[in-house]
């Protein structure tokens, strides 16, 4: 199986359908610390990560902002003091697909790479 962080994200404009339970379970076992979380019914994917101070949280906002630009992707980012919330869901399937656990490696990747 290759690495998700390696692969790219595609288009999915709803007419794909939602990962299936084990589809979630494969590739969640290939991510480290996300919860699997479930807003109004919409299984998503969310991770806090840790910073010593604003500034490095930005950058690190940013940072994912320009990857999820190049994969035509979108998070949820929650940025504060310290921490920021990424929170990746599929908005077209109200649901997880591969796309966000593909992102999901790469938002780690992105944190190592700080």
């Amino acid at each position: 199986m290759t690495d998700l962080k390696q692969q790219k994200c595609v288009p999915c404009e709803g007419n794909v359908p939602a990962a299936t339970d084990s589809e979630i379970q494969e590739y969640k076992s290939q991510l480290s610390d996300w919860n699997l979380i479930d807003i109004e019914g919409e299984k998503r994917l969310e991770k806090v990560y840790k910073f010593p101070d604003f500034k490095s949280a930005v950058t690190f906002t940013n940072a994912v902002g320009d990857e999820a630009e190049k994969q035509g992707h979108h998070p949820a980012l929650l940025t504060e003091w310290g921490k920021v919330t990424v929170t990746w869901w599929t908005h077209a399937i109200r649901g997880l697909h591969k796309n966000d656990f593909i992102m999901a490696a790469k938002t780690d990747e992105i944190k190592q790479s700080l």
